[in-house]
Order: structure tokens, then C-alpha cells, then sequence
């Protein structure tokens, strides 16, 4: 028999908070987290502002020392994982470590470090190139250091797939924990790639809003006169578990993950495909493996990036899927306050979607003034609202095709 699996904790790091309480209530107020770049002088640059993580101290789980070793998006899951374990009040000394695991996705890695040794070996040469360059810069560096922090020696991988990669690590993880390979998994992803290397490729292919004078209405899913995403940073991170291992160890239970789906547009690097087909076959296959209909979702936290086509093809898909339901649908996008963590999106996404669950409330989509014909659901703009969550479906498209749909849904013993 599957196991069923469950959320027991929640971890983050955003623009709108380093914890999970004043992440959401800051999404909950409507706030913008994004403001002008200040981790370099963006002055150049079309686009000159970013969702940045703002006073941040890893000091408390991370030794000062070993801070230097590790770039931010290690940095950001080792704070947000140690905040999710915390809630699900884990104990250490009597879990089986071998039962254990961390899935964490990431899009890009540690490209700033990447950058700045590259400059290194320009001007000083390669012997001056920092020995910790590599363990810095790939994106399996999140979850090995976690398990080696916490001594879990289950299964341990690292999820790039773009902006789907953290949707991806649920994913993998509830499968995981399904078949019975572990009792409990730490999930989710983290990015850190507001740096200029990076900055200047979304730049140079037109994808970030130049909105620069106004960078908390910049994002802005929906909307007519949104003019590409905001490229942020951050880390969402849950604690996932097979419904058994919760209750043996009396666990609080906050949600419970239903199913999942996956496709590939196989169409084009960047671009969806027109119609909205894969996004809408990846809910319809995470609907079917979680054993409901289309008629029993109540709300979608959107991908919704605020660019051109990315938007309208979302639409299009909740539209073809759902049909006449989709206009009684909640749909919002996180993203609208924070900007598009991109590989950490579907995991600050998750903790939103949990929350939203655990307080019947769902979060509005901010800036939505003028909203795109094209975009024609209802996306949450008046602020936010008491409803009732049940069942809710997360989504996360990445460039190269990918779409994953995660449903997440009201636990009930």
C-alpha cells in the first residue's frame, strides 16, 4: 500500500522575511520585497532592482569560519532547514539517520562565486583561485551540507530543472517516501544568483522588468502592462513524512501532499508552449495521482512570473484543464511580492500554500491595476481572503520545458 505523506515543517528565507511567520504575514499584508540591487552596483544594468534577502545572519547555524566556505544558497537552506526542523520538533537522537534524506532543488548554483573567481584567475592566476571554488558552486553543495550538519544519510540529491527544480524536489521526495526508501525527507530549494553575471544573461534576453524607478509595482503577474519578472533569492524548504513515521513520533501535522504531475513542453529553451498543453496535463496527472477532479481544487498558487507569455499561457492551461470550474478557481502569484527566486520558487511557493491551508486565507496578487483580457480568472486583487482550502495545486514551469505541479491538500486522519 503507498504511504501517505504528510508536512510536519517549514522553513524560509525571502525577501519578506527570514522565518516563516513573518513571510507570510508580510504576504498576507501585501508587501513588496523587491527594492534596487545593493549586492553590486547594478548602475549599468537595464534592469537595476531585485527581490534581495535583507538581514541575514546564519551565524546562529553556521560557524563564522565556515561561512566563508559556503556560498549563500548553502547558507540560505542550512537557515530555513534548521527552522523546519525545529517546527517539526525532529529529534536527532532517536531518528534513523539511514531513513533520513534532503532533496533540495536549485536552478543556477553558486554562480557568483563562479564570477568572482573567474575575475581571480584574469588578473591574479590560477593559483590564487579559491580551493573551496567548486564545492561552492554546485548546486548538490544544499543538501550534502545539511546532511553532514545533521548527520542524515538517507537519500541526498540535488534538483536542477530551472525554475521547476524545488516543485521537483517535492516531487521526488513524496515518491520516495511513498515506496517505503525513507521515513522522512527535508525538501524543497534554494537560489542566490542576484549577481551581475546573471543579471546581465536575464538582461540581455529581454526577461527582466525595467520598472526601475518603481520596483515595488514591477512585478506584476497578470497585469497589462507588466514588462518581465524580478529576479530574486531566496530558500523554501518542508519537512516531509510518511504519515506513520508522524504519528509514531506524535508529530503536529500540517498538510498533507496528494500528488504530483510532470511534463515537458518539447518545444522551445525558453518559451511555453502556446496553448498551455504540458502546464495543464501536469495538473491534470498531479489531480489524478492525488485521486480527485478537477472540481475539487480551490485554488492555484500560479507560476505566474509577470512576463508576456509565460502569464497568458498559464491562463490558457488552467482554462483548457479546468473548464467551466476555472472561473470559480482562487488563483495568486507569491511571486508578485517577492519576484521569481527561480529555483527556489515552488519551495517559498510550498511554504505559502501550507499556510494558506493551515488559515483558510489565501494571499492576493499585488500590482494586478490593469488586468490582461488575455489573463481573464480570478487572481485574488483586492487583498487577502478568507476562503475555504482544501485542496490547493502549486505549479512551477522552468526554461527547457519543464512542468511540475504539485497538490497539497487539507490533512485529514
Amino acid at each position: 500500500m503507498t504511504k501517505r505523506v504528510v508536512v510536519t515543517g517549514l522553513g524560509v528565507v525571502t525577501p519578506l522575511g527570514n522565518n516563516v511567520a513573518t513571510y507570510w504575514k508580510n504576504l498576507l499584508a501585501g508587501k513588496s520585497g523587491v527594492g534596487p540591487i545593493t549586492h553590486f552596483d547594478a548602475s549599468q544594468f537595464d534592469s537595476r532592482i531585485a527581490g534581495e534577502v535583507r538581514d541575514f545572519d546564519p551565524t546562529s547555524v553556521v560557524d563564522k569560519k565556515e561561512l566563508r566556505r559556503l556560498d549563500l544558497f548553502v547558507q540560505y537552506a542550512l537557515v530555513a532547514g534548521q527552522e523546519a526542523i525545529e517546527q517539526a520538533k525532529l529529534d536527532l537522537d532517536k531518528v534513523e539517520k539511514y531513513r533520513v534524506g534532503v532533496i533540495i532543488g536549485c536552478g543556477i548554483g553558486g554562480i557568483g562565486v563562479a564570477e568572482t573567481q573567474k575575475e581571480i584567475l584574469l588578473s591574479k592566476g590560477p593559483s590564487r583561485v579559491s580551493p573551496f571554488l567548486v564545492p561552492m558552486m554546485i548546486p548538490n553543495m544544499a543538501p550534502g551540507m545539511m546532511a553532514i550538519k545533521y548527520g542524515f544519510r538517507g537519500p541526498n540529491i540535488s534538483v536542477v530543472t530551472a525554475c521547476a527544480s524545488a516543485n521537483n524536489a517535492f516531487a521526488d521526495a513524496t515518491r520516495i517516501i511513498q515506496r517505503g526508501d525513507a521515513d522522512l525527507i527535508i525538501a524543497g530549494g534554494s537560489e542566490s544568483a542576484v549577481c551581475p553575471l546573471a543579471v546581465s544573461g536575464f538582461c540581455s534576453a529581454r526577461a527582466l522588468s525595467t520598472r526601475n524607478d518603481e520596483p515595488e509595482r514591477a512585478s506584476r503577474p497578470f497585469d497589462k502592462d507588466r514588462d518581465g519578472f524580478v529576479i530574486a533569492e531566496g530558500c523554501g524548504l518542508a519537512v516531509l513524512e510518511s504519515w506513520e513515521h508522524a504519528q509514531a513520533r506524535g508529530a503536529v501535522i500540517l498538510a498533507e501532499v496528494g500528488g504530483y504531475g510532470m511534463t515537458d513542453d518539447a518545444y522551445h529553451m525558453t518559451a511555453p508552449l502556446p496553448d498551455g498543453a504540458g502546464g495543464a496535463k501536469a495538473m491534470e496527472l498531479a489531480i489524478k495521482d492525488a485521486g480527485l477532479n478537477p472540481e475539487d481544487i480551490d485554488y492555484i498558487n500560479a507560476h505566474g512570473t509577470s512576463t508576456g507569455q509565460g502569464d497568458i499561457g498559464e491562463t490558457l492551461a488552467i482554462n483548457k484543464l479546468f473548464g467551466g470550474h476555472a472561473k470559480k478557481l482562487a488563483v495568486s502569484s507569491t511571486k508578485s511580492m517577492i519576484g521569481h527566486t527561480l529555483g527556489a520558487a515552488g519551495g517559498v511557493e510550498f511554504v505559502a500554500v501550507v499556510k494558506s491551508i493551515m488559515d483558510q486565507t489565501l494571499h492576493q496578487t499585488i500590482n494586478l491595476e490593469n488586468q490582461d483580457p488575455q489573463c481573464d480568472l480570478d487572481y485574488i486583487s483586492e487583498g487577502p481572503r478568507k476562503t475555504t482550502v482544501n485542496n490547493v495545486i502549486s505549479n512551477s514551469f522552468g526554461f527547457g520545458g519543464h512542468n511540475v505541479s504539485v497538490l497539497v491538500k487539507r490533512f485529514v486522519e
